[in-house]
């Protein structure tokens, strides 16, 4: 495989930093860290606490749903749910607690698991008119291949549509507010242009979620325009022509993933699976796709940011635990290799286990990785930081 030039294709600085407050480094694409050594997400999830008049923000989420409320029995906001306890705590709020007639939509995993859709199927039964999005197994399975061998990522034709999805059915059901869960650009660290502000605009999508590559990259490798179509946004004379506007429920409403699966639990039906996942510590988050773990170990070669450095950061920012206790989980966690499904999902891709290896090894830049004693190691790990 060729050797991808990762500190170019994602602009990361050559030396390795952490963050002195969480667990994340500065390899995360689009983070920033202060003079101080802190993070962006770390200062954002002290500014929510600090600065936010969360009375306020839930006045203009009153007004905002009055703005586009309907009275006819037509849905009036798009919610994207995997039947997952964010998505499902954003539809059940908006429905029960702001009188919202919502229309969730699910973009279907690229290799459901049965706890995924048992929770997808419980969320439903609890009170909630429902579509799920199934694009062509065939195309899919193909772009899977593509985009693990040229992105490093197997679960960007995932993320297509749970982007692009929503869109088209605002567009085709007349609803022209679409509301997702948190803004993970800002609470996870990213670009900080929609920090302050409770939406996001469509035309950032490519940058944000896509790896600069929109769907329509695909047609230079083999696929047509027509095999791409569900994975694309609709034209955006139509978006327009829609006043679509994407918002974020966590601007809102103070974002909490392990409140949210409390109250899922109490409301949605919503159940955590009985065995952490693999490659961190967690049972209740990510838990519908058994692509899921390769797309969180690609990760961890690319940027040397694992599932549990993810989780313990995010964990650490809302005080559930020390930082201490999460570079511990770190060091106990990251980088697990995903057992479980590995040969279902070598099927899946329709490659061999050598080309894995080849495909992972390409993607291991010399900045972050050094052999040892015919080992791969990172070169810098959170527990050795100062």
């Amino acid at each position: 495989m060729e050797k991808r030039d990762v500190i170019k294709q994602y602009h990361l600085p050559v030396e390795v930093k952490f963050c002195r407050k969480c667990t994340i480094s500065n390899q995360r694409p689009r983070i920033k860290f202060d003079a101080q050594g802190v993070c962006s997400a770390c200062n954002f999830a002290e500014y929510k606490r600090s600065h936010v008049d969360w009375q306020q923000r839930e006045r203009e989420l009153f007004e905002l749903c009055d703005r586009h409320r309907k009275h006819n029995g037509e849905y009036d906001v798009i919610v994207p749910c995997s039947g997952g306890k964010d998505g499902g705590f954003v539809a059940h709020q908006l429905k029960y607690k702001y009188r919202m007639n919502p229309l969730a939509v699910t973009w279907a995993p690229l290799m459901a698991t049965e706890v995924g859709r048992r929770n997808l199927d419980a969320f439903i039964a609890s009170g909630f008119d429902h579509i799920l999005g199934t694009p062509n197994g065939k195309v899919t399975r193909r772009l899977t291949n593509l985009a693990l061998r040229y992105l490093g990522d197997p679960f960007q034709p995932f993320i297509y549509g749970q982007t692009n999805f929503p869109l088209h059915m605002a567009v085709k059901h007349n609803v022209a507010l679409i509301m997702y869960g948190e803004n993970g650009e800002v609470e996870y660290g990213g670009d900080e242009k929609n920090a302050l502000r409770p939406d996001r605009e469509i035309e950032d999508h490519d940058k944000h979620y896509f790896s600069g590559l929109s769907p329509e990259f695909w047609t230079e490798h083999g696929l047509s325009a027509a095999d791409l179509r569900p994975f694309m946004a609709p034209p955006h004379e139509q978006i327009v022509h829609n006043r679509t506007t994407i918002h974020f429920f966590g601007y809102y409403k103070f974002w909490d993933p392990q409140e949210n699966f409390y109250y899922c639990t109490e409301n949605t039906g919503f159940t955590p699976n009985t065995e952490r996942s693999e490659g961190t510590y967690s049972k209740y988050a990510s838990l519908d796709d058994r692509i899921d773990g390769y797309h969180y170990y690609l990760g961890y070669i690319k940027f040397g940011i694992g599932r549990t450095t993810s989780d313990a950061a995010h964990e650490i920012r809302d005080g559930k635990i020390t930082r201490e206790e999460g570079i511990a989980l770190v060091k106990r966690y990251d980088g697990e290799f995903p057992h479980k499904y590995f040969q279902e999902f070598l099927d899946y891709c329709a490659i061999t286990r050598e080309d894995f290896e080849g495909i992972v090894d390409s993607w291991r830049s010399p900045h972050l990785w050094e052999r040892v004693a015919g080992d791969w190691r990172l070169k810098h790990v959170v527990w050795e930081s100062r």
